[in-house]
């Protein structure tokens, strides 16, 4: 079998086109690796979670809230998007498609979920387009149930992980990396194991450094049994919430630095595919797709 894929059709759920987040990017994203030929017998479908699985780290008031359209006005602002019962379907489905990635890059070696990163949401609340928190469920879960014994999260989204952070504190196997632009959201940050904020405009080189540096530090002083790796393609340079100076080829040579960096060391490794966010919905996708290449690539290379 090829590199496998986690995906639901509802992750793109009805959604205001001219809306600074674009739903539409997962189905996208969806038909950009299926028209590169890389979807053939390697296709898993993600199923809902329960609230009684999220509530391992989601508040049940919130939960409850969030499925009745009950959230305080306020809090909901936060969040950003508009609320509607589709968005919750493709929610609680997302965490999900997260956790299955992570099992299957445990039994083939590497995984990629078509969604996820949705690292600023916290234990009681939304922030940031992100209501529920994929990475910390996915970690979570896999622990409690004995999988893994510690989990590497390995952020490179353009933003801190903060909802990732906080709702893994306490969690002495789950290591929080953040690698993210320090003047840019969250502004108020939670404090992960390690959080390294780059300058504004910072280049490929300086920063190709800096996340092969600290990538082989971590496996080598924490020995993850698995990496859950938050691909976000907001460095890009001319994101439109970024604030960093990082070419298209700069976002490949990072992700194949990545997952080869924990190949080469046999560590099963799971991508998710973090925030991005252009006017030109195609374009978004199609930068999206470039883990999911070079995973495809890495697989045929060292676990086919």
């Amino acid at each position: 079998m090829s590199l496998p894929l986690v995906y639901h059709p509802n992750y793109s759920c009805p959604f205001p086109e001219d809306h600074r987040f674009v739903m539409s990017k997962f189905v996208r994203l969806h038909d950009v690796v299926k028209g590169k030929g890389l979807i053939t017998n390697n296709l898993f479908t993600s199923v809902p979670a329960s609230l009684k699985a999220l509530n391992r780290v989601h508040c049940l008031d919130y939960l409850n809230s969030l499925c009745g359209n009950e959230v305080d006005a306020k809090a909901w602002r936060r969040v950003g998007l508009p609320w509607s019962q589709g968005l919750v379907d493709r929610t609680l489905t997302s965490p999900n498609g997260t956790l299955q990635a992570a099992r299957l890059a445990l039994k083939y070696g590497m995984a990629s979920h078509l969604a996820g990163g949705t690292h600023h949401a916290h234990h009681d609340f939304g922030s940031g387009f992100c209501i529920l928190n994929d990475l910390a469920y996915t970690a979570k879960t896999l622990l409690a149930q004995g999988e893994v014994e510690r989990v590497l999260i390995f952020d490179l989204d353009v933003h801190q992980g903060d909802g990732t952070a906080s709702i893994l504190e306490n969690e002495p196997n789950a290591f929080t990396c953040s690698i993210h632009c320090e003047k840019n959201f969250p502004f108020r940050k939670s404090q992960s194991d390690l959080d390294i904020g780059l300058d504004i405009g910072m280049k490929d080189q300086a920063y190709l450094d800096v996340v092969e540096s600290t990538l082989t530090q971590l496996l080598n002083k924490f020995e993850p049994d698995l990496v859950l790796y938050d691909a976000g393609v907001d460095v890009w340079q001319n994101d439109a919430l970024g604030k960093l100076d990082i070419s298209w080829q700069g976002i490949r040579s990072r992700d194949e630095l990545v997952l080869e960096t924990c190949l080469q060391r046999h560590v099963p490794v799971a991508t998710v595919i973090g925030g991005g966010y252009d006017k030109d919905h195609q374009r978004l996708a199609e930068r999206h797709a470039i883990v999911i290449e070079s995973a495809y690539d890495l697989f045929d290379k060292f676990l086919d």
